[in-house]
This record gives C-alpha cells, structure tokens and sequence, in this order.
C-alpha cells in the first residue's frame, strides 16, 4: 500500500487470486471501496467469477475497519455485482457483465446479450416515488421542526417518527408499539447488525433461519460467530415446531407474513409454535416484516409480534413501501432490549434527521396510506398480468406463493430452472433462479415448495418497460 495526500492506493492481494489496483478517498472509504470494486467489475478489471480477499484479509491490508469492507461487499451483493455462499468466499457475479465489452464466440458474435430487462427480486420501480407529496411533507416538517432536530438527536431516532410509527404500525400491522420501544436504523441490515452484537453480548451462539432467504442476512449472522441452522420451509412457511430440536439457538429470523422467496405465509399453528417456543426458552423471534402491506386477496395478516411483544423484535422498513435509498428502518422492541440495542446504536443517530421529521409528516398527514394504497392497486395489476400472460403462453409453468409483495414464484419443470437462466441471459434478462437462495445447510432431501423455479420481480420495470420485460420472461420458459 501506498498513501498520498488525499488518496489510499491499495493492491488486492495476489493470495486472493487477483492482483487490482485501487484508488481510494481516504474520506469516505466506505463509499469509495464500493464503488471502486464497482467500477473495477463494471469495467472487467475484475471479471465474473473472481474471488475477492476476505473481508479481515482486505481490512488488514487497506488498515480499515472488517465493517467497512463487510458493508461494502454486502452492499455489491445487494445490487448483484457480487455474490456470495458460505464457504466458497465472495465472487465477482456471473451476471455482471462489462458494459464496456460483449463475451464474444470464436466466430466474433456476441453469444451473449447485456442485459436489457431486469426482474431480480429487492427493489421497487423508483420512478414511482412520490415526490411531490415527499416534498410537500418535507416543507411542511421544516416549517415546525424544533430546533432540536438540527442537533445529534436521540439515539433512538425522532420522536416524531417513532409516535408515528407506533400509531401507524398498532392500525396496519397490528403491532403493540410504544413510542419508546420503537428503534430507527437506517435499513434492515444495520437494525439486524445491532441485534447480532445483542445477541452474541447475551452469550446466544446460535440463530435459526429459513432454509430459503437472503445469504446476506445469513452471512452477517455468521461473521459474528454465530450458527446459522435452517429451518426446513415448506407450504406452511418455516417448521418452527422443530425450533426446540436445534441445539443452542437464541433467536430465529422469520419472514412469516410472506416469506421470501418461496412467497407463502406461516401458517397460524405455526405462529403459535414459534412463540410457544420463545417463551419456553426465553428466545427471541426476529420478524422481518419487508412487504407486509401488499397483500391482493385479503387484508394483510397481522404481525407476529402482536402475539407477544416482550419476545418479538419486530423490522419494518421504508425500501419496499418507499423506496431503499431513505435509509430508513425500525424496529419494534421488548422491553427489556431497548438500552442494549441503544448501547450496540451508539451515541450519536445514524439516519438523518430531516428525512425522518419527512416521513413522519408523511405518515400522520394519510399521504403514506394513500401511497400504499396506490402501489398495492399497481403491484395487483403487475401480478395478474403476469399469471395471465404465463398461461396462456406457457401453461406448463406455475405462479405459486400468495397473491403479495414484489415478487411471484414461477414454478420450472423438474431440472430446467438451469437452462431457463442461461436462456434468460442470452435475451438480456436478469432474473434470479430459486436454488440462488437456498442456505448451503439445508438437508437436500427437504426441498422447498418450489425446488425448480424462478423468483420474479414484477413491480422493478417501468411501465414503459413492463411489457418487453414480460415478453422476454415468456420466451425463455421451457417449450415455449
């Protein structure tokens, strides 16, 4: 390594299998390793397949923080620039492809289109972000803002916003919530992040999660030291009757009003089940309740932790209802977490103050009701468009899962979900093959309700662009 005034050169390390020069900020050194090692992917300096160092090996040899480089890496992993499984490192992704050139056959032919439509699961069509009301909501916030609000704030976020969360939460998600009890993060990943240190301080060695889910989330869980058993899922969500049979476990990480990615919900004995075992072992439930607003066949199932506050910590998020790049999160706690959680948070507030003053604005105003009520009627649309256009060009495929969220399961015959991904890139399409999502512990003689299949997000295109998408997912399906 080597330092200039404002800059930090750093070499990857020929061990890891690549040798990449890079030039970093040394203000902001998050941010620009993230998008240094985007640029370096982006551009084919780093080619797909590429295994990266170890998170501690690159910290060591950049003297930052393992954090920096395990928020980095988790970040490209959330936007598909990189992948990575447990036990095999973190790679460069076979999807991201250099803009600046085409994999050419011998005959110089492109075999390989960039891609054009993307329909991977985790994010929402950010044209549709209501700007004139945000705006609107954040001028009316400024105007009365105390002038507190220009101050480090409380460690446990706005006032404002965590009343308005738990007035909001109580009506829509039938959480009990108490303004004191409400914690903002700035996303999922960090209120998860704060919960692990908990956790791992309490001495818990263990956390269950689904057998299908975000490696991410699972790999977090395990850079802190702890196990990560799965907990089989099937058409009733995750066996959490078979919770006391896993040895030392804490916690368990559920998705129960719509699970991802295999869209169905945890059935009501196994609510029960859950709790049941919670309370028995003085355990902890962490629900992740990413979508739980966008239910089309009924009123949305209640929340879990209406079942028992003081052994549910419940997430709730404003990248699906909003959009990701708010930053903004909570999480509801019992009792009894609150100053630990507060004391992993730190002294001084993570997420912006402006923003959540905006949002809780936003929320009392009914502007946030309306805006959910909009993109449900929306998403609706999307997904029957969707189950329409499937059967009647490709009956042998199956729409399973709940009439919910961002995404639908499509159903592959047996073996072809391989070949319809491979098929998927040549026409430009991203999309994301349901094996993608399977922890590397699951017994493979327990397969998920839909072992073959795609995970298809339908609310990511714009309209304009919706309907090409669509095309390009049928003409991949198998016999088509």
């Amino acid at each position: 390594m080597a330092y200039s005034q404002t800059n930090l050169v750093a070499d990857l390390p020929s061990g890891a299998g690549v040798d990449l020069h890079l030039d970093l900020n040394r203000r902001g050194i998050r941010a620009s390793l993230t998008n240094a090692l985007r640029d370096a992917v982006r551009t084919g300096r780093l080619v797909p397949g590429t295994r990266l160092p170890a998170s501690r090996s690159l910290a060591s040899d950049l003297g930052v923080s393992r954090s920096t480089v395990t928020e980095s890496y988790a970040e490209l992993v959330a936007e598909g620039w990189l992948v990575a499984q447990q036990g095999s490192g973190t790679r460069v992704a076979r999807r991201a492809e250099p803009h600046s050139r085409q994999t050419r056959t011998s005959r110089g032919t492109p075999n390989r289109r960039l891609p054009t439509h993307a329909l991977m699961p985790g994010s929402t069509e950010f044209g549709e972000f209501p700007r004139a009301q945000w705006l609107a909501a954040a001028r009316r916030a400024l105007s009365v803002a105390p002038r507190s609000a220009f101050g480090y704030g409380d460690v446990l976020g706005r006032v404002e916003l965590r009343t308005a969360l738990a007035d909001y939460l109580a009506r829509a998600r039938g959480v009990h919530a108490d303004p004191d009890r409400v914690v903002i993060c700035s996303g999922f990943h960090h209120g998860l992040k704060l919960m692990t240190e908990v956790l791992t301080a309490r001495g818990v060695r263990a956390v269950a999660v689904e057998s299908y889910g975000l490696h991410i989330y699972r790999d977090l869980l395990a850079e802190a030291g702890l196990q990560v058993p799965p907990l089989h899922v099937d058409g009733h969500g995750a066996r959490t009757d078979e919770l006391s049979a896993l040895s030392g476990v804490g916690a368990a990480l559920l998705t129960p009003a719509h699970q991802f990615p295999t869209g169905v919900a945890l059935s009501p004995e196994r609510r029960a089940a859950a709790v049941d075992w919670a309370r028995t072992t003085d355990g902890l439930i962490l629900e992740d309740d990413y979508d739980g607003e966008f239910r089309y066949d009924r009123q949305p199932v209640g929340a879990v932790q209406g079942l028992d506050p003081e052994r549910v910590v419940y997430f709730g998020t404003a990248s699906k209802s909003l959009a990701p790049g708010l930053r903004l999160a909570w999480m509801v706690l019992p009792e009894d977490l609150v100053s630990e959680v507060a004391a992993a948070k730190g002294d001084v507030e993570s997420a912006s103050a402006l923003e959540q003053l905006t949002l809780a604005e936003f929320i009392t105003s009914g502007a946030f009701d309306r805006h959910v009520r909009s993109m449900r009627q929306r998403y609706r649309r999307r997904r029957d468009q969707l189950v329409a256009e499937l059967a009647e060009r490709a009956p042998h495929v199956h729409v399973t899962g709940m009439a919910a969220g961002l995404q639908a399961v499509v159903e592959l015959p047996p073996g072809t979900e391989r070949s319809v991904l491979q098929a998927a890139g040549q026409r430009g399409l991203l999309v994301s093959g349901m094996a993608e999502f399977r922890s590397p512990l699951t017994d493979p003689d327990r397969p998920a309700p839909s072992q073959d299949a795609l995970v298809v997000n339908y609310a990511a295109p714009s309209d304009s662009a919706w309907a090409n998408a669509l095309d390009a997912l049928c003409s991949v399906m198998p016999g088509t």
